[in-house]
């Protein structure tokens, strides 16, 4: 077993320069602005908002669009990024990615077993966790964008406005001038995470890269959908109790 595991870390040795100097930004981010106040129209003021989605998928960068408007600073853009990073459910998440890509054996060269699990384990997990880092951190700092989802509400309009509106979230954002603008920062993120380069490069083609940067962009639009909408179902759900 200890052997499998060595040959895990050996076959993925290459990634970690790369992963770590991120984490190491956004932990130290976000260790500086841990003791500090939520910015004012932050998700943690919202108290209508729950600050899980099904009680278990974080929702920390949804604030309510009818509030006043101000820009984050880039720490506190690092901030969120690390609370969406480092929180649990990812662990989980990145698992069951893993166990997908073991049946469908994606990534050949990982092998199968123990040895290719834990390569494909720590890929999934550095997948969505570089994504993040970028998408809502440091390009957000860097474009001068805003990384939080801004909810209509059932003040917004009708239901098909607000569920066109979360669904393009992904192309259209906030800048810090609170004008909307292209969202570089969640392209730039992702298209950098799905560029596979801290897989081996046998794995690395460009189809396998637009199809990850794909998914990644349609699961941050469903993630938006469900930011949107789940207040109304949790509220009807619990009317009924």
């Amino acid at each position: 077993m200890t052997g499998h595991i060595r040959g895990c870390i050996r076959g993925c040795g290459r990634c970690w320069p790369r992963l770590f100097l991120f984490l190491g930004f956004t932990l130290f981010a976000y260790g500086q602005e841990a003791a500090s106040p939520p910015p004012a129209n932050s998700d943690e003021n919202d108290v209508t908002k729950p600050k899980r989605i099904f009680a278990l998928l974080p929702n920390y960068r949804t604030t309510l669009a009818s509030q006043p408007f101000s820009p984050l600073s880039a720490r506190e853009k690092l901030k969120l990024a690390g609370r969406d990073s480092f929180d649990y459910p990812l662990y989980f998440i990145s698992g069951a990615w893993a166990a997908m890509y073991q049946k469908q054996n994606r990534n050949p060269s990982f092998g199968q077993g123990a040895a290719g699990y834990g390569k494909r384990y720590l890929a999934a997990w550095s997948d969505q966790t570089v994504a993040n880092v970028l998408s809502e951190g440091v390009f957000p700092a860097a474009f001068h964008q805003d990384p939080r989802y801004f909810r209509l509400g059932r003040g917004g309009g009708a239901t098909w406005k607000r569920l066109r509106y979360s669904l393009t979230r992904v192309i259209v954002t906030r800048n810090d001038s609170g004008r909307p603008g292209f969202n570089y920062s969640e392209w730039a993120g992702v298209g950098v995470a799905a560029s596979n380069l801290y897989y081996p490069a046998d794995t690395r083609d460009a189809s396998s890269n637009l199809e990850k940067l794909g998914m990644q962009i349609g699961g941050d639009a469903l993630y938006n959908f469900l930011r949107e909408f789940w207040p109304d179902w949790q509220a009807k759900l619990s009317r009924r109790k």
